[in-house]
């Protein structure tokens, strides 16, 4: 087989794949995953009434990023960036596992100054990779996510309830997270073939961040 033939045919069977069907195929899965973690922290949650504080724990970890909209804004953006570049699981993924670090640290005592004015930031700076699209280079965009989830995670590390059992915590706030990446993701799956919309919704964020960041100071 000539080397012309081959070129042809590796040509032919790229142009096969859908693109965007993939896309969407990766958002169902990642969908699919947040799913199953949050089925499994509601499967444990029985166990962890034995404890007395344990099921306390979880729906405080599940409600902390919840009610706090610095952190909506920067998980739903950190989902929507992860399928404009097409990473529905690094992304995300190192977002939670710095967060735990984060988590993990603030609840040992360990110090962060400034981590509010850096959730702030963290929002803006999300914001404005989402108005950059494609443009962000997917390591950079892993070192963003990293690092806004350390911060984030430190938030709610060091907001624990004093008699909180850390695990069931962990779990709580893990698993809101993982629902706003696939809500981020979904949104995300629109956006990223509508430039216009995707740069209108990363200028919203960045608002957002530069209001949490005023309020702050």
């Amino acid at each position: 087989m000539s080397s012309e033939n081959l070129e042809r045919r590796c040509s032919v069977a790229t142009d096969a794949v859908d693109p965007e069907a993939a896309a969407v195929s990766g958002s169902r899965i990642a969908i699919l995953a947040a799913a199953v973690v949050v089925a499994a922290v509601l499967d444990a949650l029985p166990a962890a009434a034995h404890t007395g504080q344990g099921t306390g724990a979880v729906w405080s970890g599940l409600l902390h990023p919840l009610l706090g909209p610095d952190h909506v804004f920067a998980m739903v953006a950190v989902g929507v960036l992860a399928a404009v570049i097409h990473r529905p699981f690094a992304v995300p993924g190192a977002f939670v596992a710095a967060m735990v670090l984060g988590g993990a640290l603030g609840m040992a005592g360990m110090p962060l100054p400034g981590g509010e004015l850096a959730i702030a930031l963290s929002v803006v700076a999300l914001g404005a990779a989402l108005v950059a699209g494609t443009l962000t280079r997917p390591e950079l965009a892993l070192a963003l996510v990293a690092v806004a989830g350390f911060v984030h995670g430190h938030a709610h590390g060091t907001e624990a309830p004093y008699a909180a059992e850390p695990i069931a915590y962990v779990a709580g706030f893990v698993v809101a997270t993982a629902t706003l990446h696939a809500a981020g993701v979904g949104v995300g799956q629109v956006v990223s073939r509508r430039p216009a919309v995707r740069a209108a919704l990363g200028s919203i964020v960045i608002g957002a961040g530069v209001a949490f960041a005023v309020g702050i100071a």
